[in-house]
């Protein structure tokens, strides 16, 4: 074919419905969640087993390679491909069956893990293994690997676990496979019969070279073929990447929860040590057995603040063994046994089912959160996943480590260390001229060492195009000669995920990131994370795909559009895929004016949710900014950038007549007329402005008010003052009660929010520079400076940084709090809130910049019931406001906001503290939303009228 659109339009005419051919779609799924970026012709979504039949046949004709992909979580290249990529968790996403008697499920190959877990404990069942990308892997993906995850000691590997598959072979033919069958009764099949006819060739060589221990992943696992094993065909092909067979439904086995498990932290003085330790463990049966080092642990202090990491056992490096029991007393004597029996200089046992699992959270973000090395560089896949006998693993640590200081470069270990298998990226300097050549070097040493050592080049992540060419350093030529004449068998046209296990790609072919020239100048934001580098900052993103998962049951926030959406494009992942393809420049041609990048950040919502929640550390917000600002510089910029973007110098002059202003918006027909001129949709409303503004209140009211106490100084943002000065005033009620005296600056002040977002960077400098000048005496004087709109006081704890630089303004930063924060810090007794029910819906930058965990605790100590609601409220800031947002908006809405509010009883308090969400709720409910000063000054003028006083 001789085009992306023409191939499309041939799927579309063999009966595949759903076909992308666009250039942002393709840059999207340009890479999957390793260093290779392979441009696809086109991604096909087949909606059932008989479209997929259809794209594999057309394929086949045309000779045009076909990749099967689910999540796009496979960190070794499994999942990218030049020709089709078969995307199956669009449509083919269900769990089609439960068997609780059978303890079986059957689903089709895009299932998402997390999903299938749901259902099958419905029946108090579950599927047994877990990667830690388990909120968005899909079964089909697992397959492909043969995924095992923290708990394989429990519950074995993905291939323990599949009891049958329907395929398609690359020749077309279609196999039906029931692992429990006799292979002697099976219907007749060319494949199988010459696969057959292969393994009675080279039984010696199987017999000898596979299934040597358990996490011996790398090539194809042939030795379930031996006739001792009952040549299970099923479970030699999981594992196979995808190369021989397009698997479109699955039956897995389910197994039984345990009645109680716990959680076991031993703490050693460093990571080889756990090592050492992790062997002697097997006797207690763990279900899980997990090495983790401190700079990982630190990662999470640093980005998330203290709280986010639970006590922790003495120690440089920990293991988390989990053990379980019928009963709690036979868990807990397990676990305190555990601590007992290894060389760890402390240990912990943890009971709390929360505080155990904040600390698999950060397990399962491993990938991500070594996303950078101890050196403060980036850290890349490629030797991400060897694995070794696991007696052996302490020695193969510690000349691992000798490896690395030879080459002269760092990363963090962590992994399944009572299985063997270590996981670790390494900061190779694949940016650096030479670079490429230091890769291909250092993965040829480390490979001998893993075959020094008897162990697997892959553990579960497969060897892609990561490690394939590698093979012939762990096994024979004999064994290699069986790869190929398996590979012959299933897809002799080598349409299967070409370059993958046979006749393999060189492992230096299509690397993203050497690819991907510096990009340092004229830029606004500093990147000070990413030494001034915006292809670095972007290349952050290293493809996990958290961002695809739903986290808001955490609290989580990342990532509204794409739970919206369900496009990769929608996606914080996706997103970066484009930005990286913009600066290779290839195939992304227009640099920053680009219609692919404009296409995949239009719905970004700007909600700094991946700042925090991505565990690489990307803040899509600021690249958003940073776009927006490269392409409209000079240049006309759309309506609502005019209008919403510099909305704070509009307040300001609606301020001086707002009672003129209100009723010219409610003239019939103006409103609307006014709106659609200003870019922004018809089905808003438009907020009144305030009769008074705040700041006119405080100077009028100024006598009123007590002329003792500590001095504060309250950031005045231009949403208090302008539209709600009630939240300003209930915020010095708040902190007079506290025994602060407020104050506030000379004269009104902007933070340039609106500016920021809507990437007018240079004007936002000017107006955030004159902001900071006027806040840096009272810093310097040591006077806290509290913030009222979340947003705001985001700003000022973070992008002015970026923008001004952090010696103009780290000193306001540091001396910028919360409400809460104050309040905390001083030990202040907030009135009593028992017996009040509180929906609680924090602002986005409140989550991913300050935190909200102070806010929570203030409102558990004041005695309410309080749930807090993740993900976004769908407005944030201008992007629900304007032309072409709208439905998106409300769609956000109701992952979270809008079913909670709706359920909540009528005296329930809907706690919002950012504008935007109160925005949202007075235009999508009938409720209100109520900031959180305006909650406890509304119950402390209440205990003054019964006469109960506060005590400081």
């Amino acid at each position: 074919m001789d085009s992306a659109e023409s191939f499309a339009a041939e799927l579309r005419r063999h009966g595949v419905s759903d076909v992308l051919s666009d250039g942002t779609t393709r840059a999207a799924y340009s890479s999957d969640a390793s260093l290779f970026r392979v441009r696809p012709l086109v991604v096909a979504r087949p909606r059932d087993a008989e479209e997929t039949a259809a794209a594999l046949a057309l394929c086949r004709r045309e000779g045009v390679p076909l990749t099967s992909r689910g999540g796009g979580t496979s960190v070794a290249g499994n999942a990218v491909g030049t020709g089709v990529v078969l995307d199956f968790s669009r449509h083919m996403n269900r769990v089609l069956a439960i068997d609780p008697d059978a303890r079986t499920a059957t689903v089709e190959p895009g299932a998402v893990q997390v999903v299938l877990q749901q259902a099958a404990a419905a029946h108090g069942l579950r599927f047994g293994p877990d990667p830690s990308t388990f909120t968005r892997c899909t079964i089909g993906g697992m397959i492909g690997n043969n995924a095992c995850g923290s708990r394989t000691l429990g519950y074995g590997r993905t291939s323990d676990n599949v009891r049958g598959l329907r395929v398609l072979t690359g020749t077309g033919e279609s196999l039906r496979l029931d692992a429990s069958e006799d292979s002697s009764t099976r219907p007749a099949s060319p494949a199988l019969a010459a696969l057959r006819d292969v393994t009675g060739a080279g039984l010696a060589t199987i017999r000898t070279e596979f299934g040597r221990f358990g996490r011996q992943v790398s090539g194809y696992a042939l030795e379930h073929l031996l006739p001792e094993h009952g040549f299970d065909v099923t479970r030699m092909l999981v594992g196979s990447e995808g190369t021989l067979a397009v698997a479109t439904e699955a039956t897995v086995r389910l197994v039984t929860e345990p009645a109680h498990r716990v959680l076991v932290v031993l703490g050693f003085p460093d990571i080889a040590s756990a090592g050492d330790a992790a062997p002697s463990l097997l006797e207690f049966s763990p279900t899980a057995c997990e090495g983790i080092d401190r700079r990982i642990v630190d990662v999470v202090r640093d980005r998330r603040g203290p709280d986010a990491v639970p006590p922790l056992p003495g120690g440089a490096a920990w293991l988390f063994v989990e053990v379980v029991g019928g009963d709690l007393d036979e868990a807990l004597t397990k676990a305190r046994q555990v601590g007992h029996v290894c060389a760890a200089v402390d240990s912990l046992v943890v009971t709390d089912p929360a505080r155990a699992a904040s600390l698999w959270r950060i397990r399962a973000d491993g990938a991500g959160l070594a996303g950078r090395s101890p050196a403060g560089l980036p850290a890349h896949a490629g030797w991400e996943d060897a694995a070794v006998p696991p007696a052996r693993l302490g020695a193969y640590l510690r000349d691992f480590d000798a490896l690395m200081t030879e080459y002269g470069v760092t990363g963090v270990p962590y992994g399944h260390f009572a299985d063997g298998c270590v996981h670790v990226r390494v900061d190779l300097p694949l940016d650096r001229p030479g670079g490429t050549g230091v890769y291909r070097g250092f993965m040829v040493a480390a490979a001998k060492l893993v075959a020094r050592y008897g162990g697997s080049l892959s553990g579960e992540h497969g060897d892609g195009r990561a490690r394939s060419e590698l093979l012939p350093l762990m096994y024979s030529p004999d064994a290699l000669e069986l790869f190929a004449a398996v590979k012959h068998t299933f897809d002799p046209d080598n349409i299967l995920n070409p370059g993958v296990l046979v006749d393999p790609r060189p492992i230096d072919a299509d690397l993203r990131v050497p690819a991907a020239p510096v990009l340092r100048r004229e830029l606004a934001f500093a990147y000070h994370h990413d030494d001034g580098d915006f292809t670095q900052a972007v290349h952050r993103c290293t493809g996990v795909g958290k961002c695809r998962a739903d986290n808001t049951a955490t609290g989580g926030v990342m990532c509204p559009s794409y739970l919206a959406t369900r496009e990769e494009k929608d996606s914080t992942r996706g997103r970066a895929r484009v930005l990286q393809e913009m600066i290779n420049g290839s195939a992304v041609t227009d640099g920053w004016r680009s219609p692919e990048v404009h296409e995949a950040l239009d719905l970004c919502l700007s909600c700094k949710g991946c700042a925090s929640d991505c565990p690489t550390g990307v803040d899509m917000a600021a690249y958003k900014a940073e776009m927006l600002h490269q392409s409209y510089r000079g240049r006309l910029r759309p309506a609502s950038h005019y209008s919403l973007g510099r909305l704070p110098r509009w307040a300001a002059i609606a301020s001086r007549a707002p009672g003129l202003v209100n009723a010219a918006m409610r003239i019939p027909g103006f409103g609307p007329l006014a709106l659609s001129a200003a870019g922004v949709d018809r089905r808003r409303s438009i907020p009144p402005f305030a009769t008074r503004t705040f700041r006119s209140w405080f100077a009028q009211t100024e006598h009123e008010r007590a002329t003792s106490g500590d001095p504060v100084l309250l950031f005045v943002d231009s949403f208090t003052n302008y539209f709600t000065p009630e939240v300003g005033q209930a915020t010095v009620r708040v902190l007079e009660a506290a025994g602060y005296r407020p104050r506030l600056t000379a004269t009104q002040q902007c933070c340039a929010l609106t500016w920021i977002s809507t990437g007018q960077l240079d004007a936002a400098k000017k107006i955030l520079g004159r902001t900071v000048d006027a806040l840096s005496e009272h810093a310097a004087a040591g006077l806290p400076i509290v913030g009222i709109e979340p947003s705001c006081t985001g700003v000022l704890r973070s992008d002015a940084a970026e923008l001004l630089g952090r010696k103009v303004a780290q000193p306001v930063a540091e001396n910028t709090r919360t409400l809460a924060e104050l309040l905390s810090d001083r030990g202040w007794e907030p009135p009593s809130l028992e017996g009040k029910t509180v929906v609680a819906q924090p602002h986005c930058h409140h989550h991913a910049v300050m935190g909200w965990g102070q806010d929570a605790r203030l409102l558990e100590k004041a005695g309410a019931r309080v749930r807090r609601l993740g993900g976004c409220c769908g407005l944030a800031g201008n992007f629900g406001v304007e032309k072409g947002h709208y439905d998106v908006s409300v769609a956000v809405a109701e992952q979270q906001l809008l079913p909670a509010v709706r359920a909540a009883e009528a005296g329930t308090t809907i706690l919002a503290d950012g504008y935007s969400c109160r925005t949202q709720l007075s235009d999508l409910t009938d409720r209100r939303g109520e900031h959180l000063a305006q909650l406890l000054a509304a119950q402390l003028d209440q205990n003054l009228g019964t006469g109960e006083t506060n005590i400081l």
